[in-house]
């Protein structure tokens, strides 16, 4: 774990492997109904029409359920919303495995999905405020490099766990087994778990009869940072995502595999992920925010170029090795949005900010994905897949070259900076 571990308390490596279990645990969830979807289309007798619409819902639903989440989370405390966050969702993930029509399950995980985006901003603002600065993008990145391992259980549950069962069965327990996070519950002590920083900001504003809003991110002070964080995670996800949701297709269709082997070797990118993640955390103290954000989207767009334009084959020893590399670049930029958007946004609205400009970015990466679709009716599916990833990566660039440095920001002298509106009687929060 390194330094930054052995120094910390007992209450904080608590606090960092429950949310790194939850956030594995949370991916997990949120991928296995993209692995189970061949299973899904026959038990539901769903079109993939149908069955894109649920994950678009679902995906919809976390974007809002993350901001609900991030601003009761700075109204009512970081620990008590991480502990309601991870029992919605499991309840929502085993009572998946309970339905008996696309009717039911598109509102199952619509609700699932609520849980689904507001744990990740909960768990990385509790980690970020507690955490030493100079280790922070060490400890919430390194947090963040669960999501790798919970991609490959997820994959292992659609896969070899559901062909132990019965095909009536085999899916619904794969969804049942979204019931594990329930018991990290007991693992989080609300108002003791939740940080110094916190508590105090709190209570400043409770002196001063303040309230958060959850318009309050959009107040003058703060609506330049709000805009280009949501920028930024708008196109790190979006060129993700415009390169990953057609892998499989274009593996298939490009290189010539079959789809169980296409499926493999996408498998090999949340290895790269999971190194990509480790490898980001621990530089991202040292070189600052901005400039790795740019040196691993730059990463991405050669990895992705050579990976759909080398003249690879579809030999194992070539592509793997390649989805190893471009995997390592497209998960591992991800490390590093806890901590900065941990030290973009004052205490009092830190959770309302940082997951409505993650989920922002979540909500609207569809638009990559769809001008895929759209250009690939001019030209390749890979040259498509490139242009929209280097689209995104531009858009994420740009936001780092407008937002200011933070690594390593002493998160209360950027709270000394909230001026209060008692003269004014205004009751939205203002920073200087």
């Amino acid at each position: 774990m390194g330094e930054w571990y052995t120094q910390a308390s007992a209450k904080v490596r608590r606090v960092f492997w429950t949310c790194s279990v939850a956030w594995g645990l949370d991916a997990m969830d949120g991928l296995v109904y993209q692995y189970l979807l061949p299973a899904l289309l026959v038990a539901f007798g769903m079109s993939l029409a149908e069955a894109g619409s649920i994950a678009s819902a679902n995906y919809f639903a976390s974007a809002v359920g993350g901001w609900l989440g991030g601003w009761l989370c700075d109204r009512y405390g970081r620990a008590r919303i991480l502990q309601i966050t991870i029992l919605w969702f499991s309840f929502f993930s085993f009572l998946s495995g309970l339905a008996q029509s696309y009717e039911q399950l598109l509102a199952i995980r619509i609700l699932q999905g609520l849980g689904f985006g507001a744990e990740w901003a909960v768990g990385a603002v509790l980690l970020g405020e507690m955490v030493e600065r100079k280790y922070r993008g060490k400890a919430v990145g390194t947090m963040h490099s669960a999501a790798a391992i919970g991609s490959g259980l997820a994959a292992l549950l659609a896969g070899p766990v559901v062909s132990l069962f019965d095909p009536e069965y085999g899916w619904r327990v794969a969804f049942w087994a979204g019931m594990l996070p329930a018991v990290l519950v007991f693992f989080v002590r609300r108002s003791d778990d939740d940080s110094d920083i916190y508590k105090e900001a709190m209570k400043r504003a409770r002196a001063e009869g303040r309230r958060t809003k959850v318009l309050a991110i959009f107040s003058p002070a703060l609506l330049r940072t709000t805009i280009l964080a949501s920028l930024l995670a708008l196109g790190a996800q979006g060129a993700g995502y415009a390169v990953s949701n057609y892998l499989t297709t274009f593996l298939q269709h490009e290189r010539g595999l079959a789809a169980g082997a296409a499926g493999l070797y996408v498998l090999m990118n949340s290895v790269g992920g999971f190194f990509g993640f480790l490898v980001n955390a621990s530089l991202s103290d040292r070189v600052g925010r901005c400039r790795i954000f740019q040196l691993f989207g730059v990463g991405f767009i050669l990895a992705a170029s050579f990976y759909l334009h080398a003249p690879l084959g579809n030999s194992a020893f070539t592509l793997m090795p390649a989805g190893f590399v471009y995997g390592f670049f497209q998960f591992g930029i991800y490390a590093s949005f806890g901590p900065y958007f941990t030290e973009l946004f004052p205490t009092e609205v830190r959770g309302t900010g940082q997951a409505f400009a993650y989920n922002f970015g979540r909500a609207c990466s569809g638009l990559f994905i769809q001008g895929v679709a759209l250009v690939a009716a001019l030209t390749s599916l890979g040259n498509a897949m490139l242009v929209m990833g280097i689209a995104g990566v531009s858009c994420a660039i740009l936001a780092t070259l407008l937002l200011p440095e933070t690594a390593g920001r002493d998160l209360a002298a950027l709270d000394s900076a909230v001026e209060s509106p008692r003269a004014t009687g205004a009751s939205t929060l203002e920073v200087r």
